[in-house]
């Protein structure tokens, strides 16, 4: 099936709700992915609820195809984009190096030293994605300023408060990355505690929401539901289920694929209807180049994690089979080459996308292209 381009959406349409790309594509690639996966827990207890860790098929599936995969999807915004290279060369190549050097420094320090560094900016970058979608979806909002600061405050209670309550309660079965990567404190009494000014947070919302449709007639569909889904998944994926594929179920659909989807959207409307861009880009952003999208992303993963089983894990090798005869390194010296080597994709991908998000500045067309729809 063809699909529309977002112009040839009715005026109407646009115009009532703020969507990135179009209704169907929003709601089914950013908006619905964690109702999804908790329909399947629910509904799949035996399956996803339980104790022990995530076998191969869905780590292959989760980690390796969703996880490691919408990692890669930032070069085309980025790397893959000839104009957009040239404008921030210096960036986009002093980011890696540094994130190495960097890295070296901090694995030589203490393996944790490293693990800790990483896991708290992915856990900075999965709560700023939440805010960028937040703010993506309130652009055409004419609201007052206390509204938008309740909104900021809940979408990072929403976040913050499972962080907080898994910092405080003490380890989960599951880990962000490795064992002990997050610091914990002894505070059962403050994390119950917390609640209560969560829930009056989320109380608030709710008020102002209804006070907002009643004042100004309208109901900002998307930015509500992807509230309600960031509320949901966080806390179910880390306070509620006590579970490591439950937590990976949720945290990487929930993540992974509305990054992928924006990314693929700014896309869509940068270089394939206006014909821009390199000939590769127009290919990769057409109908057809959906599968050329998702398969490079793929292609790189595998190899990335190839490598890393390879050289380091040695969990998964029945999969990676190419990489099985690498030798693999137990000392810390060599491994602090190795390791923040194997990680410059994820830490590149963490700091440039503090970057391509920007809409405030706009140095990186978002507004124009991706959503002015």
């Amino acid at each position: 099936m063809e699909i529309k381009p977002p112009m040839l959406l009715s005026t109407t349409v646009a115009e009532r709700q703020p969507w990135i790309y179009n209704s169907w594509v929003d709601g089914l690639f950013v908006l619905f992915p964690p109702f999804a996966a908790l329909v399947a827990i629910w509904l799949f207890p035996a399956a996803f609820q339980l104790s022990g860790g995530v076998n191969l098929a869905w780590w292959v599936i989760l980690v390796l195809f969703i996880d490691v995969s919408h990692v890669y999807s930032t070069i085309y915004r980025t790397y893959f984009d000839r104009d957009t290279f040239r404008k921030r060369s210096a960036l986009f190549i002093s980011v890696p190096i540094i994130a190495w050097l960097a890295g070296v420094l901090a694995y030589l320090a203490g393996p944790l030293v490293f693990w800790r560094i990483l896991a708290y900016m992915a856990v900075y970058h999965f709560v700023r994605q939440q805010y960028g979608f937040l703010r993506i979806y309130s652009r055409k909002e004419k609201v007052a300023g206390f509204s938008k600061t309740i909104d900021s405050i809940t979408i990072y209670a929403a976040t913050i408060y499972p962080l907080l309550y898994w910092h405080l309660r003490g380890p989960r079965v599951f880990n962000w990355f490795v064992e002990n990567d997050f610091y914990y404190i002894s505070g059962a009494r403050v994390a119950d505690f917390l609640q209560y000014p969560y829930i009056a947070i989320l109380l608030l919302y709710v008020i102002n929401t209804v006070r907002e449709t009643i004042v100004a007639r309208t109901f900002n569909v998307p930015k509500h539901v992807l509230v309600l889904g960031t509320v949901l998944s966080w806390y179910f994926g880390i306070i509620y289920f006590n579970g490591d594929l439950t937590f990976t179920l949720l945290n990487v659909i929930s993540h992974g694929i509305p990054y992928m989807a924006l990314i693929w959207a700014h896309g869509r409307k940068q270089y394939y209807r206006p014909a821009q861009g390199s000939r590769f880009l127009q290919l990769l952003f057409s109908n057809k180049g959906i599968l050329l999208f998702i398969g490079l992303t793929m292609l790189f993963a595998y190899v990335e994690e190839g490598l890393w089983d390879g050289f380091v894990w040695r969990e998964h090798l029945q999969f990676f089979s190419l990489f099985s005869h690498l030798p693999a390194y137990d000392d810390n010296y060599i491994l602090a080459f190795i390791i923040p080597f194997l990680a410059i994709p994820q830490v590149t991908h963490y700091v440039l996308d503090g970057f391509i998000w920007k809409i405030k500045n706009d140095q990186y067309n978002w507004k124009e292209n991706t959503i002015g729809a």
